[in-house]
């Protein structure tokens, strides 16, 4: 039974550049090209240096275990073209590799005709979203994405999946960073219920349901029944934006591969700030924004208010010098692999 507190376990220290390698090996053992496991390790390192170690290395380990890596692949293709907009079948490769490929589709059109519209169905699992749009905006322009999966997460009111996580991320480009801001709209993440689990730790309270609709705490009870939407008491908010996301997904061609309106979709809308203003009139009154909030009255105890992404982006500095740690348990299983 998962405890309170996790159990003692001796973690591994990996410096960026050794985690890398270690990605792309394991990666290469269940089944991925070299340059396919080069851009999927990336994306997964990259969340560890961030901080966010449910969707790290962890994943190679979910990625392994999916009912999809059982099925064929194929390399990503656009399936419907327009000089601003592209529907593209991922192929059956997990979104950690094809996510990328439209997310840098996206960018080549956006540069070609200051818009972009991009759609991708047929994969699954793309983890961070503000991965791919950090990209985007580095590259000068503007982005939201949405994705939308199979059933994990209850409608409010309801006692069994209907929804995916459905996150939606933005971002903008700005001086030196971007801002980006990036949400699930469940109470909790799947990535981080799968990894309660294997590390054998309690979820927080309110956020799950087992498979008779009752909370739970238990991460492999939740994984039978479900996740709740975001918003505590005021949950119909985050039903609500999650069932739009799920609905947005079909543009993406959520219902092309297997025709369910309840699956995995993924939609990039990308461009150029110039198209309304120009762009050193935005990025100087984003920073002027930033720097307006930042000096606000802050409450008792607080040091600091931050802008969304600070965070992150501190975080993979320090982590780039010092690397990060990996739980012992999870490094050997994905070293077993």
């Amino acid at each position: 039974m998962p405890t309170d507190v996790p159990t003692e376990s001796a973690a591994v220290r990996l410096a960026p550049q050794a985690a890398l390698e270690f990605g792309v090996a394991a990666l290469q053992r269940i089944g991925f090209a070299a340059e396919e496991a080069g851009i999927i390790a990336a994306h997964l390192v990259d969340s560890e240096l961030c901080g966010y170690p449910a969707l790290g290395l962890a994943r190679i380990l979910t990625v392994a275990e999916h009912a999809r890596m059982r099925e064929p692949r194929r390399a990503p293709v656009i399936v419907h073209e327009t000089p601003v907009s592209a529907q593209i079948d991922g192929g059956n490769f997990t979104g950690l590799y094809s996510v990328y490929r439209a997310s840098e589709i996206a960018i080549e059109k956006a540069r070609a005709g200051g818009f972009a519209l991009v759609g991708l169905h047929n994969s699954w699992l793309s983890g961070r979203n503000a991965y791919y749009l950090e990209k985007i905006a580095r590259a000068g322009f503007a982005g939201i994405h949405l994705a939308c999966s199979r059933p994990v997460v209850v409608p409010h009111g309801g006692r069994a999946p209907a929804l995916g996580t459905n996150p939606i991320a933005f971002a903008l480009p700005g001086t030196p960073d971007p801002v980006v801001f990036d949400m699930g709209t469940s109470a909790t993440n799947h990535g981080d219920v799968i990894l309660a689990g294997r590390l054998g730790e309690l979820l927080p309270e309110g956020v799950a349901v087992d498979a008779q609709g009752l909370p739970t705490r238990d991460p492999q009870a939740a994984l039978q029944g479900g996740i709740l939407p975001f918003g505590g008491a005021h949950a119909h908010k985050g039903y609500g934006l999650s069932f739009t996301i799920q609905a947005m997904g079909l543009l993406a061609g959520a219902a092309m591969p297997y025709g369910q309106v309840q699956d995995f979709g993924f939609l990039f809308v990308v461009f150029n700030p110039a198209l309304l203003m120009p762009v050193e009139k935005f990025q100087q009154e984003l920073a002027s924004l930033i720097e307006r909030v930042k000096a606000t009255p802050r409450q008792p105890g607080v040091d600091e208010i931050r802008i969304p992404s600070e965070q992150a982006f501190r975080t993979r500095a320090t982590r780039r010098i010092d690397g990060f740690t990996l739980e012992r348990r999870i490094y050997d299983r994905i070293a077993a692999l």
